[in-house]
């Protein structure tokens, strides 16, 4: 019985199998292409399958999707923008193959509940932030799937004090804010000459100012952010990972002072945010254990 776990991410795709102890030798990625994004998505799929028969795919998508009708919407994807049957098409791929949809969030928060720091808690928020913003909740134990498959959106919610405008419309988003996208075009506006997240945080970290500035601007942002969370679910653990997110920076000094600052309710004293062990592979991962569990929370 082979099974598959597929992410559709912000900048690329990747795909493994769901087996005890894969590799990093045995995740295949590949970035999103100009033009025939299901094509090379298809290819990819098949080459990790090898030949074998595919009884389970698990899918974690950057959204917005409909996980009931198995369409996703991703914007770094202009093909699928509209929305782009991915269900369907995987089940056509593999006939015999139970194919299971959900947004990377949830996948993230499935794979720090099942290997990560959140593995011992009932409540937590498990996030992401490298060129965007990943994040997921548990609840009760279990992970907060929402109405249409969306739930977890912690970039779109809204930080006091800042005005960017989001590419979902609005103003305000965390997304365009502390996102590694949003954050490298900050600073590239105040004269920065990088270009990447990872220029960024090497560059913060080697004392350049308006890169630790924009490093700065996130972790008050995503600080604010998370109190709010926390004091709306009455969380006590964060698990914060991504490229952005790297330990030594700026960052993480501004997100502490921000929790402290507005985490201040009785319930919230004890708030922690700790780093990821998960690295980039956490919603791969969580859509391992979505192939695993049929469908069920974990």
């Amino acid at each position: 019985m082979t099974m598959l776990a597929l992410e559709i991410g912000p900048d690329g795709f990747a795909a493994s199998r769901v087996e005890d102890n894969v590799g990093a030798d045995e995740i295949r990625r590949v970035p999103i292409p100009a033009r025939a994004a299901w094509d090379t998505c298809r290819d990819l799929l098949v080459e990790v399958a090898g030949g074998e028969e595919v009884t389970r795919v698990g899918i974690g998508s950057v959204g917005p999707l409909d996980m009931a009708a198995g369409v996703v919407a991703p914007p770094g994807i202009a093909e699928w923008a509209a929305g782009f049957a991915l269900v369907s098409a995987v089940e056509k791929l593999f006939p015999d193959a139970l194919v299971l949809l959900t947004l990377d969030g949830v996948c993230l928060s499935l794979a720090e509940r099942n290997f990560g720091a959140t593995s011992e808690v009932f409540d937590a928020l498990a996030v992401r932030v490298s060129s965007r913003i990943t994040a997921g909740v548990t609840v009760g134990g279990f992970v907060v799937v929402g109405r249409t498959g969306n739930a977890g959106n912690l970039g779109h919610v809204l930080v006091p004090g800042f005005d960017e405008r989001c590419e979902c419309g609005g103003r305000g988003c965390l997304e365009a804010v502390a996102g590694g996208i949003s954050a490298v075009n900050w600073a590239r506006a105040q004269g920065w000459q990088g270009a990447s997240v990872d220029d960024l945080v090497g560059q913060a970290r080697a004392g350049d100012e308006l890169a630790d500035a924009a490093l700065t601007r996130a972790g008050t942002a995503l600080g604010g952010a998370i109190a709010s969370v926390a004091a709306l679910l009455d969380l006590d653990l964060v698990a914060l990972g991504g490229t952005m997110a790297a330990p030594g920076t700026s960052l993480w000094k501004a997100l502490g002072a921000a929790v402290a600052t507005h985490a201040r309710l009785g319930h919230l004293t004890g708030l922690r945010v700790v780093p990821s062990e998960l690295g980039e592979v956490g919603v791969l991962a969580g859509a391992g254990v979505l192939a695993l569990t049929a469908g069920g929370n974990s």
